[in-house]
């Protein structure tokens, strides 16, 4: 019981690290570049992998300086300048969530198909 376990693990591990991958790369797709810009926001986009005896977390983030921005080019925001006025809001651009769904499915589908595989 105990190998079974830990094959399980394996597969779990192994299809989470897939799908972050791929996510990470429909992330850098996804993500608006802006007109002259250096793209450092699409670029930014990583996965951090954190293994423990029986678990495994793997976490996309966007990378500093451009993180900060993720949550403002998803859900808009307030543009304002140095004097103080506020011009029209900047709509938002929904790219994470899309993404984020797509992933959270996909994982399920290849844990399943690779247990499937196991028996």
């Amino acid at each position: 019981m105990t190998d079974y376990g830990y094959a399980v693990m394996d597969v779990v591990t192994e299809s989470i690290d897939e799908v972050a991958k791929e996510t990470v790369k429909k992330l850098k797709a996804a993500s608006r570049k802006a007109v002259g810009g250096s793209g450092d926001y699409a670029k930014g986009w990583t996965r951090t992998v954190e293994k423990g005896r029986l678990v495994a977390y793997v976490t996309v983030h966007g990378k500093k300086p451009t993180y900060q921005l993720a949550h403002l080019l998803e859900y808009g925001h307030v543009t304002k300048n140095g004097t103080g006025r506020t011009f029209p809001d900047t709509p938002g651009r929904e790219h994470i969530k899309p993404v984020n769904d797509w992933a959270q499915d996909e994982a399920m589908e290849r844990i399943m198909e690779k247990l499937e595989d196991l028996k």
